[in-house]
């Protein structure tokens, strides 16, 4: 017995997906019919899939009788009509809408009335693919997220004229895989694709910008931030052929919406072939399959120290004055530095140059600490200086930071250094997801940590680290690069303005 509604499934393309898939369903309970185009293919990966479930049972993850069950409901076909008894077809071939229309139209032509027709688009619109449908009430979007088994988030996508029926039956097939079903509105990008915009392209702009190489970019967003990838690593991971028309797609889909804006220089790179790991050499070189990271330069020597005096601006300033009592700075306390002293101010959004010109501070002694998250949550600490900071005050402030062990990045000036533009950017998209209606906040905490595997969901990031704080660094970020890509959305501005959770949904 299962406790869905397909007993079977054929599966339309025996690629690394489409070979999940059947996994998948085989083990939750249906029969499975694999069909490829090319001669053989569908056999070969009945064979993968196969040679698993008995490596599984040899490990006594599973037994015996399940995998002889599996194994006898997995069925490789060489021909479209196989499919004719099939209660759900799910596709899972090239990402080309004529190709996935013509397959489909062949399908509704040879499927029973209440058959169900699925696509694993991750970039297609739902609704145009099953405009040319006799039957498009019956059409929905399933998309998995390769590897298919390991990744337990799947979107279901309605299109305009989609019976909500399917969906549900679709949800509880999902469920029967041990996955988790999340609905999305058909727009580009669907969920993941669209919240995972803001890591990536904003880590390319501040490359771009100077602000940091890739290394420590990804060193501070994985430390300090709690990632388990930086954006640079991922983008290798994944490979730019894939990344890159995905940037492109959403970017083109929206109209040119400047938050999706996509980066010359992953177009740049993938026309050169520096794809990342598939190609040897991304963002980083690999040999034998690992980056060659270029070492972090160590903590500077100095003779001493002068005294520190912290802005009354900064943010967490308790925090500053107990981090600075714990290191052993000699600690300024008067109503303006002293001619000597090292200046620590800690902006949201703004950067040093601003702060220093606004609040009248002499700028070759300032130097910014970001204080976004509080100082216990990260393990790493991070400075920016600003075009006029004198080498001797950075090098003391760096020193000075570093003498209890926890490494220190120092940066080039930039608005909101760089956990506060990134996470600002994620948290910003997502509130906007919601504020569309694209999802709810629940399906989107899900998808995003499931799907992209981030330390929190967006917007349970935002309300960690404050909803107003994460709306003072976009407001700053907009006056600084006077570009719309930061405009706070509705959703935010609003919640924020009210003291409210990002989760937060009216009644």
């Amino acid at each position: 017995m299962t406790n869905h509604s397909f007993s079977t499934v054929g599966v339309v393309g025996a690629g690394a997906m489409g070979r999940g898939i059947a996994q998948l369903a085989a083990q939750a309970g249906c029969r499975v019919v694999l069909l490829d185009a090319q001669p053989g293919a569908a056999e070969a990966a009945r064979s993968t899939i196969v040679a698993y479930w008995q490596q599984s049972q040899a490990r006594e993850r599973i037994s015996a009788a399940q995998a002889h069950t599996w194994t006898t409901q997995l069925q490789a076909v060489d021909g479209l009509s196989a499919l004719a008894g099939c209660d759900l077809v799910v596709e899972a071939i090239v990402e080309r809408a004529d190709a996935k229309q013509a397959l489909f139209a062949d399908l509704e032509t040879l499927l029973p009335a209440q058959a169900v027709l699925a696509t694993n688009t991750s970039s297609l619109s739902v609704t145009a693919l099953a405009a040319q449908l006799q039957h498009p009430e019956r059409f929905a979007g399933l998309h998995f997220f390769n590897p298919a088994p390991l990744m337990k988030v799947v979107e279901i996508v309605p299109g305009l004229r989609t019976d909500m029926a399917v969906c549900e039956r679709l949800d509880a097939l999902v469920r029967a895989m041990g996955h988790t079903p999340v609905r999305a509105q058909d727009t580009p990008g669907f969920i993941v694709n669209h919240a995972g915009r803001g890591y990536t392209t904003e880590a390319l702009r501040i490359v771009e910008e100077g602000v940091a190489d890739c290394a420590t970019v990804d060193r501070i967003l994985r430390e300090q931030a709690g990632f388990k990838l930086g954006p640079f690593e991922l983008m290798d991971l994944t490979g730019l052929d894939v990344s890159h028309p995905v940037m492109e797609s959403i970017y083109h889909q929206f109209y040119e919406e400047p938050r999706f804006r996509p980066s010359v220089t992953t177009a740049q790179r993938l026309a050169g072939g520096l794809w990342g790991r598939k190609t040897g050499e991304g963002f980083y070189r690999y040999t034998d399959g690992t980056a060659q990271q270029p070492a972090e330069p160590p903590a500077p020597q100095v003779d001493s120290v002068p005294p520190v005096w912290v802005s009354p601006r900064a943010a967490r300033r308790a925090e500053i004055y107990q981090l600075l009592k714990n290191l052993g700075a000699d600690i300024e306390t008067g109503a303006a530095p002293s001619a000597g002293a090292l200046i620590l101010v800690a902006p949201l959004g703004f950067d040093v140059t601003t702060v220093a010109v606004v609040e009248r501070l002499d700028p070759a002694r300032t130097i910014g600490i970001d204080m976004l998250i509080d100082e216990a949550s990260t393990q790493r600490r991070v400075l920016a200086t600003n075009p006029t900071t004198r080498s001797d005050i950075r090098a003391a402030a760096h020193a000075l930071l570093a003498r209890d062990g926890k490494p220190v990045s120092v940066v080039r000036d930039s608005g909101g250094f760089v956990t506060q533009r990134v996470v600002a950017c994620i948290v910003n998209i997502a509130a906007d997801i919601c504020q569309r209606r694209i999802c709810t906040p629940r399906d989107l905490e899900a998808a995003v940590t499931l799907g992209l595997g981030y330390p929190l969901g967006p917007l349970a990031m935002g309300d960690r680290w404050g909803p107003t704080n994460v709306l003072e660094v976009l407001f700053n970020l907009q006056t600084v690069y006077g570009d719309p890509r930061y405009r706070p959305s509705p959703w935010l501005r609003r919640r924020g303005a009210l003291g409210l959770s990002l989760q937060h949904v009216e009644e």
